[in-house]
């Protein structure tokens, strides 16, 4: 094997056992941000399309640049 298809071996193998870990039901935050990481890492980015789930996620976000938006219902963890 050469070292270029070890490369892309391990780099299949990461893809696959991180897919594996985000859609375990139990997924720590921390296996989240290793696959965001993992994304960011290979120039993965995405766009929010109309009717996508992260469209559908973003719709969910308060819009803190709007006057009426009251601060004080952020709950801190």
């Amino acid at each position: 094997m050469t070292d270029k298809e070890m490369m892309a071996l391990l780099h299949q193998t990461l893809a696959e056992n991180l897919l594996a870990r985000v859609k375990d039901p139990e997924a720590k935050s921390s296996d989240l941000n290793v696959a965001r990481q993992f994304l960011k890492d290979n120039g993965i980015d995405a766009v929010p399309v109309e009717g996508s789930p992260l469209s559908d996620l973003v719709a969910t976000l308060p819009d803190f640049s709007d006057d009426t938006f009251d601060v004080s219902e952020l709950k801190l963890n």
